[in-house]
């Protein structure tokens, strides 16, 4: 099976979700949940169920957080390599809106406690990965650790520069055969890399040539998918790597979906693309990207992040065998 390696965060999410996002000094009512999340996790979770044979490498604390990721992880066969911390294993608080908008506060906790060295005790599944995939919320020695090894080793290293606010270094981006930012996402290394001014509603806005252009002096060597939710998606490649596809930059449409809640959209997006990217069957890249959207678009009609990711079954029945 195609191997896939997801190196991250794992949190308990402690979900309100309310008619409106709550305003500075405000009380309003909700409706609470609990469940697992974590941008790492959710992303091991959507390729694992996407079709791909998954290792999930992250940072558990001895607490009842700590055995939800390692019960659920057994539960859908991902194959779990977490380091104990005596930190409390992560959290996060998050409020979704009637719109399915929402906003989130992380407490880190263990995540921020995987070391380079439990990296490094990883190099078995890294040798056997096809793609390794990494996210933001782990410490940035711990990130650039891991696309060494990766890169070392062969793989396809994606970088999914999220959260928008944490810093992705210029040695992280050299790195990273493709980077998976959203709009905020984009529009934050625009501003950090290139000193380029862009809100993130105008990303979508901009014209292909225009977002090609901020691309390639993003990521000279690498292909950048932009997520740019009801919008779709925006890809560009360099000139001379196009993988498989006809052009250097297009977009591709937003799947229909009745949004419920769109928290791990872009997780269940990442992950889909990575375990569809291990699997390498597809001819051309739009195709991979094509099941990453679909994969993301039947992640939100459902409510949650991690368990909400779909099965590759209810893809296939959503979309027959060409999903």
């Amino acid at each position: 099976m195609p191997r896939v390696v997801v190196v991250g965060s794992f949190n308990v999410d402690h979900v309100w979700r309310c008619d409106a996002l709550p305003a500075a000094g405000a009380t309003i009512a909700g409706r609470y949940a609990s469940g697992p999340g974590g941008k790492g996790f959710n992303q091991a979770i959507a390729a694992v169920r996407a079709g791909a044979a998954t290792t999930f490498v992250c940072a558990l604390g001895d607490d009842a957080g700590g055995r939800l990721a390692r019960d659920l992880a057994s539960v859908d066969g991902l194959d779990l390599r977490a380091q104990a911390s005596e930190e409390p294993t992560g959290t996060a608080g998050i409020y979704v809106d009637a719109h399915g908008r929402n906003t989130i506060v992380i407490g880190a906790g263990a995540n921020a406690a995987l070391s380079t060295r439990f990296i490094d005790a990883q190099a078995d599944v890294l040798a056997a990965a096809g793609v390794v995939l990494v996210q933001l919320e782990s410490p940035s020695d711990t990130v650039l650790a891991t696309l060494q090894a990766a890169r070392q080793q062969g793989a396809v290293t994606v970088l999914n520069p999220a959260p928008a606010n944490a810093a992705t270094t210029t040695e992280l981006l050299a790195l990273a055969d493709l980077i998976t930012p959203n709009e905020t996402e984009f529009a934050a290394l625009l501003a950090r890399h290139l000193g380029e001014r862009i809100t993130a509603d105008d990303v979508a806005t901009l014209d292909g040539v225009t977002l090609h252009q901020h691309c390639r002096q993003l990521l000279p060597h690498g292909t950048v998918v932009v997520t740019l939710g009801a919008t779709g998606v925006y890809v560009s490649h360099p000139e001379d790597a196009l993988r498989g596809d006809p052009r250097p930059h297009y977009r591709v449409a937003a799947e229909a979906a009745t949004v419920v809640d769109t928290t791990g959209a872009g997780d269940a997006f990442n992950g889909a693309l990575a375990a569809s990217l291990a699997g390498n069957t597809a001819p051309a890249f739009a195709d991979h990207v094509r099941f990453a959207n679909r994969y993301a678009a039947l992640s939100t009609e459902r409510a949650g992040a991690a368990l909400a990711m779909p099965t590759l079954a209810e893809l296939i029945a959503r979309h027959g065998e060409q999903a």
